[in-house]
């Protein structure tokens, strides 16, 4: 069964529910209220009758044995005179002694337990619902009192029909039937319909992922409802998971084949070395040196491309850093001196050096901060400066690598940071390493809860910095100004140059 045919269903199911309860509540209510009304008329009719024994009818009268008596004049009882009641006066032995004349002499029995009623029932009397000559009515008995000794002398007893009020009810049970089933018919469609609009963008939404499947096509989009509602958002929701999938589909096909270029030029050499050993080179000293010399080569470069893509895949899994007490000084210091034997014709210098204390790992903050000493020797000519910094700013600790190079141009920076980028793709990879070094320095920041940011300016330099955050209750140490020759540029929320 279809979603939507459940949906009418249920909806459906809820309204019978409601009208069911709707239905009873009203009924009932009715009911009560024309029994209350019935009884109204029965006490009405009993005072009415009352009033008209108390002008005329009731005579005290001495009995044989000298005893004072009521003497009921029971032909009063005729002056009462309503169609739909009648009125029927019984002695203390049960016995008819008249009636009104709408009973046209018919002989209605006392009810059961009249007899048994007294003085003080006078005010609630007996009231009974029964049965004669095929015609349910309703009876009130009240007993007649002697005010002088407080002796019942007789009983009153008015009777009441019950046939007008079996008929509204009847009819009202047709009525809420009837109209209950068109009501819930006309529910049922109405349901029917509203489902279908209702579900009609899901259609829509459905249609289009099928779409996407058959076609493997992640750049097509739901269509998205015009209205602000559940629909819409569901709608935003599922491009957006599309945008990231496209994202995600696109950058691993990317990243597949940048690993497959980059694995294939290390081992298109060594098998290259490998042929020329084969073809003889092992009988001359120096062209076996250099082809060995080649081969260690590129196998130090395949074993540092391993192990940086195993440092980015324990990134993407989250695997746990190691947080202990560590000193950025000393780490700056550290890597400054594993730096100056590469520096060659650059000036490397240290800038601002505050006492900074952070938690993280050590191995992984001296990777990323070498990583960016290394893409700043890169990129920058002989002659040039480059200025290792670290200062608190702002409830951080900042490293920085600041360069006078060649810079970044402003299209560069959006994608440098991607795996593999290269801002120069004629650069030899001799020289610019696989394009993974900016990567681990961004994970290694996020690793440790921070991140990075770089500014350049093309021809002057760029400013590559880490920002970690500080322990709670670190106070903050006055910054000493950069130096003169790194370009002061505000950090920026965008990545440069690969390692």
């Amino acid at each position: 069964m279809s979603f939507r045919a459940r949906l009418t269903l249920a909806y459906t199911g809820f309204f019978a529910l409601a009208l069911l309860l709707l239905g009873c509540g009203i009924y009932f209510s009715v009911r009560q209220s024309l029994f209350a009304g019935v009884n109204r008329d029965l006490w009405a009719a009993t005072r009415q009758v009352r009033a008209i024994f108390n002008a005329g009818g009731l005579e005290p009268r001495r009995t044989s044995s000298g005893e004072l008596g009521l003497y009921l004049r029971s032909e009063f009882i005729k002056i009462f005179n309503n169609p739909n009641l009648g009125a029927q006066v019984f002695n203390v032995q049960g016995d008819l002694l008249n009636s009104t004349p709408n009973l046209d002499g018919r002989e209605i029995p006392l009810a059961d337990g009249a007899l048994a009623l007294g003085p003080e029932d006078v005010s609630t009397g007996h009231l009974t619902t029964r049965e004669f000559d095929g015609l349910r009515m309703e009876s009130l008995v009240t007993p007649l009192v002697l005010d002088s000794n407080n002796r019942v002398v007789g009983f009153l007893q008015i009777s009441r029909p019950l046939k007008d009020v079996e008929q509204t009810l009847s009819t009202l049970t047709w009525i809420l039937l009837g109209g209950g089933a068109i009501a819930l018919m006309l529910s049922a469609a109405g349901a029917a319909l509203l489902s279908s609009r209702a579900l009609k963008p899901i259609d829509e939404i459905t249609r289009t992922a099928q779409g996407i499947a058959r076609a493997e096509d992640l750049g097509q989009r739901v269509p998205v409802p015009p209205h602000q509602d559940e629909l819409h958002r569901l709608s935003v929701t599922i491009n957006d998971l599309l945008a990231r999938l496209e994202n995600l589909f696109t950058t691993q096909r990317r990243f597949v084949a940048d690993v497959s270029h980059e694995l294939r030029t290390p081992l298109a050499a060594m098998q290259g070395n490998l042929e020329v050993l084969d073809r003889g080179g092992l009988k001359n000293p120096d062209l076996a040196a250099e082809a060995v010399a080649d081969m260690r080569r590129e196998t130090a470069r395949l074993i540092r491309m391993v192990n940086d893509l195993l440092l980015l895949a324990q990134s993407d899994a989250r695997v746990q850093i190691r947080n202990e007490p560590l000193e950025l000084d000393t780490l700056m210091l550290e890597v400054y001196r594993e730096l100056r034997p590469l520096a060659g014709e650059v000036s490397l210098r240290i800038g601002s050096e505050d006492q900074v204390t952070v938690t993280g790992d050590r191995d992984r903050l001296k990777q990323a901060l070498l990583n960016l000493g290394v893409n700043a020797l890169q990129y920058t000519p002989a002659g040039g400066v480059i200025t290792l910094g670290l200062e608190q700013r702002d409830g951080f600790a900042l490293l920085t690598v600041a360069d006078t190079g060649v810079g970044i141009s402003e299209e560069d920076l959006p994608h440098v940071f991607e795996r593999f980028y290269r801002a120069d793709p004629s650069r030899s990879r001799y020289s610019g390493g696989a394009g993974l070094g900016l990567s681990i320095v961004r994970r290694v920041a996020e690793a440790h809860n921070g991140y990075a940011t770089v500014a350049s300016i093309p021809g002057r330099g760029s400013t590559f910095a880490i920002w970690l955050p500080l322990p709670p209750g670190t106070s903050p140490a006055e910054p000493e100004p950069m130096p003169a020759e790194a370009p002061e540029l505000a950090p920026a929320t965008s990545w440069a140059r690969e390692a």
